[in-house]
């Protein structure tokens, strides 16, 4: 028995191993293809990257869960940076920004890093554009530091607890550091390359995924260990913030636009939308035919909104 038992750890230990090291290939490989773009400022011991293009107005754009700030740049940023000074942000812990390792993943902090990168870089009163989670960044930052922001431009934002997780999301549901950890470095990254059309699916759907989406929209970024840490950890801090954050939405004086597609697979737009624009006084919602990812499957619809935003 005993014969047995050391077997089966032995077994137990190479096949996580052989993980481990199929995982570290992999985010070599990421890295290599895909180096940072941008620039590097640190906020609260936060080492954040940051895209940058134009002149003008400033904006400024917070991607969802799991996502990079080449959410944007796919063809966002480049038509907004034609007028505008246009800033696109890898939030704490994602692409390649740092998260501070005693900092907490809440929306509060986040969006205390969001306003003090707005002094660092003298953004001057951005319109804030939040995609997904990066709505809920948006809100809180709104929230938290009014003075710092002239107007919110949300396209499919996480605006209320949603009363399910979409399956997409479901692996990131741990709760236990230790074992999100050993997840991520072991089952994550496999896992998501197997998995990889069903989930693509649920989140694009029911629009097609762009061919050069994983190099141009930053999705292998998303196979690094860091990646799923990352928005684990911010899926799992929402309890803690975005139901308090719900109740204040009636006291909100910034204006605040919503973009949503009816068919959007990972939020409801009534859940999400709708019930953000009976929330907030100065809150208003536009429905499109499409799903999540707006800002890569119809750029120019997501494009002319924020422009419209800017010129209010």
């Amino acid at each position: 028995m005993n014969y047995l038992f050391s077997f089966i750890l032995i077994c137990l230990f190479l096949f996580l191993g052989g993980l481990f090291l199929f995982t570290l290939f992999v985010a070599m490989r990421v890295r290599m293809g895909l180096p940072p773009e941008g620039r590097f400022v640190t906020i609260m011991g936060n080492r954040m990257h940051y895209l940058e293009q134009g002149k003008g107005q400033p904006i400024l754009m917070i991607h969802g869960l799991g996502g990079v700030a080449q959410n944007f740049s796919y063809s966002v940023m480049g038509q907004m940076a034609k007028t505008h000074r246009v800033i696109a942000i890898d939030r704490p812990g994602s692409g390649y920004s740092v998260r501070h390792p005693q900092s907490s993943a809440s929306l509060a902090v986040q969006a205390d890093v969001v306003a003090g990168l707005i002094d660092a870089l003298k953004l001057d009163k951005p319109l804030i554009v939040g995609h997904s989670l990066g709505g809920a960044v948006a809100l809180a930052t709104a929230l938290r530091h009014p003075e710092k922001v002239s107007r919110l431009a949300l396209v499919a934002p996480l605006t209320h607890m949603p009363t399910e997780t979409s399956k997409a999301f479901a692996a990131l549901a741990i709760t236990w550091p230790w074992l999100r950890r050993l997840v991520a470095w072991t089952l994550a990254t496999p896992m998501s390359i197997l998995q990889r059309e069903k989930v693509l699916d649920i989140v694009f759907g029911p629009e097609s995924v762009p061919k050069d989406f994983p190099v141009r929209g930053g999705g292998l970024l998303g196979l690094r260990p860091s990646q799923f840490i990352s928005a684990s950890e911010d899926m799992n801090a929402l309890p803690d913030a975005l139901p308090m954050m719900q109740q204040q939405y009636a006291t909100m004086t910034l204006p605040v636009a919503v973009l949503y597609g009816r068919q959007d697979r990972i939020l409801d737009y009534r859940e999400q939308g709708e019930a953000m624009a009976a929330a907030a006084p100065n809150a208003a919602l536009e429905l499109i035919d499409g799903g999540h990812m707006l800002p890569i499957t119809q750029p120019d619809v997501t494009a002319d909104f924020i422009r419209r935003q800017a010129a209010l």
